[in-house]
């Protein structure tokens, strides 16, 4: 529900937004005249206008007649399924209202981290999406090398000052030691992402607690790199080490599969012996033999809610920092079962 006028000294494009029944990116369309908006929305989104009293910024209308109509993504971790989803569909959501995106991919996240800002910043780009998800990038000073470009990150290792959104990581962390849980298990196997990661200390951290408030011993641990040989290198040495569990959880569904290997070598079977939890939903998970539980992150809206975020804050300059967070939906395929 928008806030009406009289509550507020400046009404912002998220209320004019929320009123009309639009994206921000929609608002920003009307605003600058932009063809593509059918007359229909076009009405609608100046009559929320009009009701809410709301005024663009005309600084910031001026700035965008003289806009690159190019934004720039940063991305480490491309390789993976993760990190590479969150970049492309920012670049759909982007590309679908008439941006161009450079790519810049880095493999270490300072050094190069600030040579692709610079680069970046030469291009004279609208805004920039960060995508940073291990450890690294908080010792940069970004906001002194990209000056007064708007930024957003998303599925980052927090960067203070800068408006984020991510998935809810400790949320999914939950929803799969529940579903184990409820289905009888208590002795646990975390095959986790490198601790170096965002999403990976995250987890591991909430599985921790989630254990501890349920009486129940710490999981064993091991930490794999995210690719398949690790969660197969992982599960042997929990199986060669004689620890006793009932589940496997996996930070990625490609160490879920490693695993499914090393448990199949053993002699042990999926789910009868051990149940397997994976994390993303990747297309394949669906074809694992078992098919794989696991949880699904909605990259499109991430990507989406992302895009629009960074649209809003450079239509708006100065709007107020906030967090978001997106929440994932647990899978439950053949892989675990009640004992």
């Amino acid at each position: 529900m928008p806030v009406p006028a009289s509550r507020r000294s400046r009404p912002t494009i998220l209320d004019v937004a929320s009123l009309a029944g639009v994206s921000y990116q929609t608002v920003s369309r009307v605003i600058n005249n932009h063809p593509y908006v059918s007359e229909d929305t076009r009405k609608r989104v100046q009559a929320a206008i009009d009701e809410l009293g709301y005024r663009p910024n005309k600084a910031a209308i001026n700035l965008r007649a003289k806009s690159s109509k190019i934004i720039a993504i940063i991305l480490y971790g491309g390789w993976l399924y993760g990190p590479n989803q969150v970049a492309l569909n920012v670049e759909m959501a982007a590309k679908t209202s008439g941006f161009d995106v450079i790519m810049s991919n880095i493999t270490e996240p300072q050094q190069q981290l600030m040579e692709a800002l610079q680069h970046v910043k030469d291009w004279m780009v609208d805004g920039i999406v960060l995508i940073l998800p291990a450890r690294g990038a908080a010792k940069v000073d970004i906001q002194s090398i990209s000056g007064d470009i708007p930024i957003v990150q998303i599925d980052s290792f927090d960067i203070k000052g800068i408006p984020s959104i991510n998935f809810s990581e400790a949320a999914g962390t939950r929803l799969i030691a529940q579903h184990l849980i409820d289905t009888g298990h208590q002795a646990f196997c975390e095959i986790s992402g490198p601790l170096n990661w965002h999403g990976a200390q995250i987890r591991h951290e909430t599985l921790l607690q989630v254990c501890k408030e349920n009486g129940i011993a710490p999981p064993i641990h091991m930490e794999g790199n995210w690719a398949t040989p690790s969660g197969y290198q992982a599960a042997r040495r929990i199986i060669e080490q004689g620890h006793q569990f009932t589940a496997v959880i996996a930070a990625n569904d490609n160490m879920a599969l490693g695993a499914y290997r090393a448990l199949h070598q053993a002699g042990l079977s999926v789910p009868d012996d051990v149940s397997v939890v994976g994390y993303d939903d990747i297309p394949e998970a669906a074809y694992y033999t078992p098919p794989l539980t696991t949880i699904r992150q909605n990259f499109i809206e991430l990507g989406n809610s992302g895009f629009d975020y960074l649209l809003q804050i450079m239509d708006e300059p100065g709007t107020r920092i906030r967090q978001q967070l997106v929440e994932p939906k647990l899978i439950i395929r053949e892989s675990t079962r009640s004992i």
